[in-house]
């Protein structure tokens, strides 16, 4: 497997990869990689002809900078977990290469990032707004892979590339979860094992919250209702829990609102955040 730390190296290769008719597919990453990430670099193989996967820790998307020094960093263990797959190629850059002076360009996603992960996390999607532009840039693919469980940031992504005109074919992939619910994430890796049995309260949730709606209560205020309840009693503190429309993340108050629907939630386990989500109709 080829690794690149230098950006100009690795445009030299992906120019004449390009040259030869070849398609490029890529996966851009934060590391600590689990089985989420393999699903999508398992796709990304399926569908093009090589595959770049970088793996960056963007301080500009960390708002709290002990979330930014705690957050999992296993270099060696993701290159091993990589080197199997055909035709993949790795760009582990410094902080250096992607940003030789911190960026001055501020990036506004209006309503997208003034709910839920925005309003929570300022600046958030400015970081990585800027940090994927620069990856596209730099990496220019035919077809960019992201997990639903970051539903916010998939659809941050996908009004970054239709209104900079990127030339490429955005996929979202589907969440992957352990046998008990629980979404894969890097920041599990930082739970402890007594957190662990409670972090699966998170998708529980969510799925009670599904069971209701499907059950036809149409009032969603009620729905929210029972979800605090849920965690009444529990040791995770809930950040948020909401019933939105998919596509534009703007709250929805009943059934007759809309029929595609998102239930999103984060919490807390001590210092550690865990976000989750699910759609409807699934």
């Amino acid at each position: 497997m080829l690794l690149f730390d230098q950006i100009p190296a690795l445009k030299t290769y992906l120019r004449e990869s390009r040259m030869a008719g070849k398609t490029i597919g890529f996966v851009p990453t934060m590391g600590a990689l689990h089985e989420g990430h393999l699903s999508l670099i398992e796709q990304a193989v399926k569908e093009n002809d090589l595959v770049i996967c970088s793996i960056f820790v963007n301080p500009l998307q960390f708002n709290n900078t002990q979330d930014f020094d705690k957050y999992p960093r296993h270099f060696e263990k993701d290159i091993n977990l990589l080197a199997p797959y055909p035709n993949l190629y790795l760009f582990l850059p410094d902080d250096r290469t992607m940003y030789g002076e911190k960026p001055t360009l501020r990036m506004d996603f209006g309503a997208l990032e003034q709910v839920m992960e925005g309003a929570h996390r300022p600046g958030h999607f400015n970081g990585v707004g800027i940090v994927v532009s620069k990856l596209f840039h730099i990496v220019q693919p035919d077809r960019a892979y992201f997990g639903q469980k970051d539903l916010q940031q998939c659809r941050i992504i996908e009004s970054l590339v239709r209104d900079l005109s990127f030339d490429l074919e955005f996929i979202m992939c589907p969440t992957i979860r352990e046998e008990d619910g629980l979404a894969l994430s890097s920041r599990n890796l930082r739970l402890t094992p007594e957190q662990r049995k409670h972090a699966v309260l998170l998708p529980q949730a969510l799925f009670l919250a599904r069971d209701l709606i499907q059950q036809e209560q149409k009032d969603f205020s009620i729905v929210r209702s029972r979800i605090t309840d849920f965690f009444e009693s529990t040791p995770i503190r809930l950040e948020y829990f909401e019933i939105v429309h998919s596509e534009t993340l703007q709250p929805v108050q009943t059934i007759a609102d809309t029929s595609r629907i998102a239930l999103c939630i984060a919490g807390y386990l001590g210092e550690i955040r865990l976000i989750d989500n699910i759609l409807l109709p699934e």
